[in-house]
């Protein structure tokens, strides 16, 4: 089956993004809340899992998968965005408006991953 273009576009953001955790790992170390364990494997670990979704969402047997493992990936990452919200050391010198911005993207992400639902 093609799905339409966006649906690519939105597989190839997941899967560049995935990678980008094996690529340049001290980026997503610096922004892990403290209160989290086993920093490593987490950003391992989350890297994996957001390029898996990203292919998963290119195959007709796994795409309704891959979007609700998107909408729940992207749930559980709110908790790094209000972590960095903290403090200047925190924010990892990411502008605070910018990381306001943050919270609501990652809302309208997860709209647009529900509406690969019903194709």
């Amino acid at each position: 089956m093609l799905y339409p273009w966006h649906l690519y576009l939105m597989a190839a953001l997941y899967i560049v993004a995935g990678t980008m955790h094996f690529v340049r790992p001290n980026i997503y170390l610096r922004i892990m809340p403290r209160y989290l364990p086993a920093h490593r494997a987490l950003v391992f670990w989350s890297g994996v899992a957001e390029i898996a979704l990203g292919v998963g969402l290119c195959f007709p047997q796994t795409k309704n998968w891959a979007v609700w493992g998107i909408i729940l990936m992207l749930f559980l990452f709110l908790s790094v965005h209000f972590y960095m919200l903290k403090g200047k050391k925190e924010s990892a010198g990411v502008p605070r408006p910018l990381l306001l911005a943050r919270i609501p993207l990652q809302f309208g992400l997860m709209y647009w991953a529900h509406a690969y639902l019903a194709l």
